[in-house]
């Protein structure tokens, strides 16, 4: 982002399609782990997926009845960033070892995380910056929980 978020609208748009989008992934983390045994990252990636859920729910709540603009579609996709041939994510969930997958969610929640630190610095809108603030707090609580379960895979 080049410019800073100027309205509430924008970043409940940001928020929202990033904790989607997170809740949607450890979703199918959390599935491919359990069918493969893993039971502590099928626990971790459900209860991630929860916590994800509950922030998209609570943000739009809050959100209300706001308009809120558009983004493209594959700008916070964790797997498939590019048009359906680009990438096959059965593919990835076939070849992917237990930590690549932990790797993608890491750099998923450390984008996520400087995202909110970012739009918390460079707003002039305070309710945008508290609400900024909180999200980035939270992303790096997912940052810390999912660096444990690396060293978790590590130790195995």
């Amino acid at each position: 982002m080049l410019e800073p978020i100027g309205s509430v609208e924008e970043f409940f748009a940001h928020a929202l399609a990033i904790e989607g989008e997170a809740a949607k992934c450890y979703r199918r983390f959390q599935e491919h782990f359990a069918d493969r045994g893993e039971d502590v990252l099928a626990g971790l990636c459900g209860n991630l997926a929860h916590f994800e859920e509950d922030h998209h729910k609570l943000l739009l709540e809050r959100a209300g009845k706001l308009k809120l603009p558009e983004l493209p579609p594959e700008r916070y996709r964790w797997l498939d960033s590019g048009p359906p041939e680009a990438v096959d994510c059965e593919l990835v969930f076939r070849l992917a070892t237990p930590r690549e997958l932990l790797e993608i969610a890491l750099k998923a929640e450390r984008g996520a995380k400087r995202f909110f630190e970012w739009v918390a610095g460079t707003t002039a809108n305070g309710e945008i910056h508290v609400l900024a603030e909180e999200m980035a707090r939270e992303e790096a609580e997912h940052v810390q929980w999912v660096t444990r379960a690396m060293e978790y895979v590590r130790a195995d």
